[in-house]
């Protein structure tokens, strides 16, 4: 009979999925990050908070006067645990820098990764994504529409192109 070879590390388990918190960039961040806490509740038995993150109000690409109140995350639900931030579509990256600022705010993480169903690249600020459903290269004329059931009643990506002026 073979044995299996020694164990080297482990890089994942149930304890470490504990200290794991999932913020939804709102919109539709938030479905995603619900589907992928219930799923990880399925294959792991740990049910994961699944929070909603309103990163408006620290948008650098929005009016000040129509920004939302600033978010309220728990400190516990940050300090000292790694943090993934869902969101559906990675374009130029200011929404993820909030979103990073709207942490940092409200405690001191382990870690923040980030978790995207698309990228479609145009990034304007260093940030890569550290699990990407999907690339898909766009022109700048082009947009991706993301449908989700929870929301918009059918699954479904889109590009679309804007129309000329």
């Amino acid at each position: 009979m073979l044995q299996s070879p020694p164990v080297k590390a482990v890089i994942l388990d149930a304890e470490d999925l504990a200290h794991l918190t999932l913020l939804g960039i709102v919109t539709r961040g938030v479905p995603l990050a619900e589907r992928l806490a219930a799923t990880l509740a399925e294959l792991e038995g740990v049910r994961l908070p699944a929070i909603p993150l309103d990163v408006r109000a620290y948008r650098d690409d929005l009016p000040r006067a129509s920004a939302a109140p600033l978010p309220v995350l728990p400190a516990t639900a940050v300090d000292g645990r790694s943090v993934l931030l869902v969101d559906d579509v990675l374009f130029n990256g200011r929404t993820v820098r909030a979103a990073i600022d709207a942490v940092i705010a409200a405690g001191r993480p382990r870690q923040i990764q980030l978790a995207v169903l698309v990228d479609r690249g145009h990034r304007e600020l260093p940030i890569r994504p550290d699990y990407i459903g999907k690339n898909v290269p766009t022109s700048r004329q082009e947009w991706v529409e993301v449908h989700l059931r929870e929301r918009d009643g059918e699954d479904a990506v889109r590009i679309l192109e804007r129309p000329e002026r």
